[in-house]
C-alpha cells in the first residue's frame, strides 16, 4: 500500500512520513528531495531560474516517475507531497488513484510559526507576510487536499502516525468509510462537490449519516436505475437503511407538471419528512425534475445528486438549478435548490452508451469554448462550478454556459422534446458560432451535427419565448475576442442562423 501525505507547508509531512516508513520498514519518497535531486539544485534555486511554471513541470515528471501504486494489503512506500502537488489534476490522478492519501490540516498561525522556526527555505512564502500567504494557500488549496483523509497536524508525531496506520488498517480490512479514489472535495455556497471513482454509496451514505436519516429516498428513471441505481441501493441498504425507489419515465418525459404530481404522491404515501433527501440518480432530464420534485415537496427537502451522464456530470447537476417544460418551451417552470452533495463517480460512466457519451461531448466542448481549453469531466465540472459561485442566480456571467442553447431549446420544443440534448446543443453551438465569426470546424469535427427535421414556423416561435425579445433584437452569448460575450443581435439575423439547422 502507498500512503500519499498532502498538506500545506509546514504541516509535518516529511517528518510523519519517515516515522511511518521506519516503522513498517517501507521506502519513504519526499517529493522536492525527488526533484532537487533531478534537477542538481534546490527547491529554492529552481524557482529563480525557471520559477513556479517550470518548478510544476519537474514536479509533475517526479509526480509521474512514482508509477504504478502498490498493491499490497502492508504499508510499503510513504510519499511525501509538496503543498502545491495536488492542484495539478493529473498529479491528484495520479496520486490519489489506488493510493491512501491524508491531510495533515492545521491552523494558519501554528503553520506560520512553523515556517518561521525551520531552516528550509520556502519560494511561496519567503518575502512575505506568513500568516496571510498560508491563509491564502489554504482557501486556495483546501478542496484538492479534502480528498484525503483528514487529520489534526498539531498532533504529536507518534500519534498521528498511529492514526495513519488505523486508517490503513481500516482500509486493509475493507471497513474504511470511502474506498473508491476521490480527486477533489469542495464545499462551496451552492454545495458540496465531491468527484472520484467508485464513491457514489460512501460519499451518499455519509450526507444520510449527518442528516441522521435511516431511510433513502432514491429518485431515478429505468435505464439509470438498472445500471446503476439498483448496485447503489445495495450499497446504502448494507448499512441497515431501508431504501425506497421513486421512478420517473426517461428522458424530458419526466420533466412534466403532471410527473411531478405523482412523484410527490408517492412521497406523500411514504411520509417523506423534511429532513429526508431525495437522491437524484440519472441524467440530465433526470436530475432537473427531481431537483425540482426536491425544491418543492414540503418547500424544499435536501437534494443529493447522483449524475450517471456525461451531459450530468460536466453540467446540469452543478448549479442548483431545477425545472420541467411546458409545450410551449424548455425549463420555463423552475426553482434554484442547492444541493447537499453532487457525486461526480467517474466509474458510473462505464456503462453509458455511446449515443449518450456524444451527448455529453457537446456540452464538454461548450465548456471548452467558453473556457479556451481542452477539459476532462473535472475541468469541466470545475469551471461551472466557478461560474455558479460568482452568479448563483444567473444574472450575470452564468449566462455564459447558455452558448449555443436558445437554438438548442428552440429546436427541441419545436420536435416535441423528442430531438436529445447534446444534438440539439452540437446545433446551437454551429450557429453561436458562425454568429460570431468563428470557424465552426471544432464543432463539425468533434459533433458532427446535421439538420435536423422541425417545423421552422414552431422552432422560431419557440426561440422567442426562450429569451427575450428587445424590439427587433434577440440577447444570445456570443464568442468575443476575449472570450464570450452577450449580445444582442437583430431577430432576421438570428431567424436565419435558426433555419440554417433545420432541413
Amino acid at each position: 500500500m502507498d500512503v500519499v501525505l498532502v498538506g500545506l507547508p509546514g504541516s509535518g509531512k516529511s517528518a510523519v512520513g519517515r516515522r511511518l516508513a521506519h516503522r513498517h520498514d517501507a521506502a519513504f519518497v519526499d517529493l522536492d528531495e525527488t526533484i532537487e535531486r533531478a534537477a542538481g539544485r534546490t527547491i529554492s534555486d529552481i524557482f529563480a531560474g525557471v520559477g513556479e511554471a517550470g518548478f510544476r513541470d519537474l514536479e509533475r515528471a517526479a509526480v509521474a516517475s512514482l508509477g504504478q501504486a502498490d498493491g499490497e494489503p502492508s504499508i510499503r512506500r510513504v510519499i511525501a507531497t509538496g503543498g502545491g502537488a495536488v492542484i495539478d489534476p493529473r498529479n491528484r490522478w495520479a496520486l490519489y488513484r489506488g493510493r491512501l492519501p491524508v491531510w495533515l490540516d492545521g491552523r494558519p498561525e501554528v503553520l506560520a510559526q512553523r515556517l518561521r522556526r525551520s531552516p528550509t527555505v520556502r519560494p511561496l512564502i519567503t518575502g512575505r507576510d506568513p500568516i496571510g500567504t498560508v491563509r491564502t494557500l489554504a482557501r486556495d488549496r483546501e478542496r484538492f487536499y479534502a480528498a484525503g483523509r483528514r487529520l489534526n497536524s498539531a498532533a504529536e508525531v507518534n500519534t498521528l502516525v498511529e492514526r495513519i496506520e488505523e486508517l490503513a488498517e481500516a482500509r486493509r480490512s475493507g471497513t474504511e468509510a470511502t474506498t473508491g479514489a476521490v480527486f477533489l472535495r469542495a464545499d462551496t455556497p451552492i454545495g458540496q462537490i465531491v468527484i472520484g471513482e467508485g464513491i457514489a454509496a460512501a460519499e451518499v451514505a455519509a450526507v444520510l449519516d449527518r442528516l441522521a436519516t435511516p431511510r433513502a429516498i432514491v429518485v431515478s428513471e429505468p435505464g439509470a436505475w438498472a445500471a446503476v441505481g439498483e448496485a447503489l441501493a445495495v450499497g446504502l441498504a448494507t448499512g441497515g437503511r431501508t431504501v425506497e425507489r421513486i421512478l420517473l419515465p426517461q428522458g424530458e418525459d419526466a420533466k412534466r407538471l403532471s410527473v411531478i404530481e405523482d412523484a410527490s404522491r408517492q412521497l406523500a404515501r411514504l411520509r417523506a419528512e423534511r429532513r429526508e433527501p431525495l437522491i437524484a440518480v440519472g441524467g440530465g432530464a433526470l436530475g432537473d425534475a427531481a431537483g425540482f420534485l426536491a425544491a418543492t415537496w414540503l418547500r424544499g427537502v435536501p437534494l443529493i445528486h447522483v449524475p450517471t451522464t456525461l451531459v450530468s456530470q460536466v453540467d446540469s447537476s452543478i448549479g442548483g438549478k431545477a425545472g420541467v417544460d411546458l409545450p410551449e418551451g424548455k425549463n420555463l417552470v423552475g426553482a434554484f435548490h442547492w444541493p447537499a452533495r453532487v457525486v461526480i463517480d467517474e466509474l458510473l460512466l462505464e456503462t453509458l452508451p455511446e449515443r449518450e457519451r456524444r451527448q455529453g461531448v457537446a456540452e464538454l466542448v461548450k465548456t471548452e469554448l467558453l473556457a479556451g481549453r481542452t477539459l476532462d469531466v473535472r475541468g469541466a465540472a470545475a469551471y461551472k462550478s466557478a461560474l455558479c459561485l460568482r452568479d448563483p442566480h444567473d444574472r450575470g456571467p452564468r449566462a455564459w454556459l447558455n452558448l449555443g442553447h436558445t437554438f438548442a431549446h428552440a429546436l427541441e420544443a419545436a420536435a416535441g422534446f423528442e430531438l436529445p440534448h447534446g444534438e440539439a446543443v452540437a446545433l446551437g453551438l454551429l450557429a453561436a458560432l458562425r454568429l460570431s465569426g468563428r470557424d465552426p470546424k471544432p464543432i463539425v469535427d468533434a459533433l458532427d451535427p446535421q439538420p435536423v427535421q422541425v417545423d421552422r414556423d414552431a422552432a422560431w416561435q419557440a426561440l422567442l419565448r426562450d429569451k427575450k425579445r428587445s424590439g427587433d433584437e434577440i440577447v444570445l452569448v456570443l464568442l468575443g475576442d476575449d472570450g464570450p460575450t452577450v449580445e444582442p443581435r437583430p431577430a432576421d439575423e438570428v431567424q436565419q442562423a435558426l433555419y440554417t439547422l433545420i432541413s
